[in-house]
């Protein structure tokens, strides 16, 4: 049996942060050896939360005092425009696993349009394998860093980038309606946007000026060849705290059937163990997907039939987010790809 790997995360009170530590102590081959914190230095976290998984864990440190000689692997589950601060330290001293936005994008251009200028390595770009598992699997077997896709492109990349490869669906006018848990938009989301007394809201939010649309962009022109792409996106926000569901409208290809769809769906669920395409009536909804690291992919029928309707469905803290940073971990460590998400 391979030795205990160390690991260590940056950020560990955040969302995405606990997510990931809550999973890695159920993880049968890793032990958590530093947690950092900037503003909780010098409490334990279950004092803060007091959730049974951070019962026995080191106490939180500020994450400046992270010595990477002591860890195998380092989790940078740090807000966009500080996690590269971190890298420009630690690049080729540790292996990173990097769950915010500043090593997703594949150039220097991109990432000051959405996230401004304040990225310290743009060199480091190129160096990090883009984590979106069930796509990048074999480049992940061999990756040193890993960018971690967002909650929104992934819940939307599974279920296209199959289709466009084999050429099923028209890439000119896809329709992406996206519903996400407020979870989604970080713990310093305002409640009162969502909740108010007795009643509950629900809101779409700056419809195709996302900053996930160019991460969506890059990655799915990496599967045409010589076609236009066009898509909107429309995201929203609800009112439960986590869980994501996309609906994408799409034209078939001429003789493309609803069958094709089905078997490709078929196909790509038998290659991957956390893709769930649902062909029985059985419903896809949050309660669903919510704890789980799956991706649950259903199809409908449109009243023309050149056109088709796709529902996905993810945990956006957890496929969308801590569990598949943890699928790359096993991935590159050669462990069974399901440990601690299962």
């Amino acid at each position: 049996m391979k030795n205990m790997i160390k690991v260590a995360v940056l950020g560990s009170t955040g969302y995405v942060g606990m997510e990931l530590i809550k999973l890695l102590t159920k993880h049968p081959n890793i032990s958590i050896n530093f947690l950092g914190s900037d503003t909780m230095e010098g409490k334990f976290l279950n004092n803060i939360n007091n959730i049974s998984e951070f019962k026995n864990l080191p106490i939180l440190n500020n994450n400046n005092s992270f010595e990477p000689s002591k860890s195998d692997y380092v989790f940078l589950a740090l807000p966009h425009g500080i996690s590269n601060q971190y890298v420009k330290k630690l690049y080729d001293k540790i292996r990173i696993i990097d769950l915010s936005a500043d090593f997703r994008l594949d150039n220097l251009h991109s990432y000051k349009k959405n996230y401004g200028d304040t990225h310290t390595c743009p060199e480091l770009l190129s160096k990090f394998i883009y984590g979106l598992v069930e796509i990048n699997r074999a480049r992940i077997t061999k990756a040193t860093n890993i960018a971690v896709p967002g909650c929104y492109p992934t819940s939307i990349l599974l279920p296209l980038i199959p289709l466009i490869k084999k050429k099923l669906i028209n890439t000119d006018n896809i329709i992406i309606d996206t519903k996400s848990g407020y979870s989604g938009a970080g713990k310093k989301f305002n409640l009162n946007n969502v909740k108010s007394n007795n009643e509950l809201n629900f809101y779409n939010y700056n419809t195709n000026n996302h900053r996930h649309i160019i991460e969506i962009n890059q990655e799915l022109q990496k599967c045409i060849n010589n076609e236009n792409l066009n898509f909107s996106f429309n995201p929203h926000i609800l009112p439960n705290f986590r869980g994501m569901l996309s609906t994408i409208y799409c034209d078939l290809k001429i003789n493309i059937s609803k069958k094709n769809i089905i078997n490709e769906y078929k196909e790509f669920e038998n290659n991957n163990c956390f893709i769930k395409f649902i062909e029985t009536n059985e419903r896809l909804d949050l309660f669903s997907v919510q704890n789980t690291n799956f991706c649950k992919i259903k199809i409908f029928n449109h009243h023309s039939e050149n056109k088709i309707i796709i529902v996905s469905g993810i945990d956006n803290l957890i496929k969308g987010a801590a569990g598949q940073a943890i699928q790359s971990l096993n991935i590159i460590e050669g462990f069974d790809e399901k440990l601690s998400l299962i």
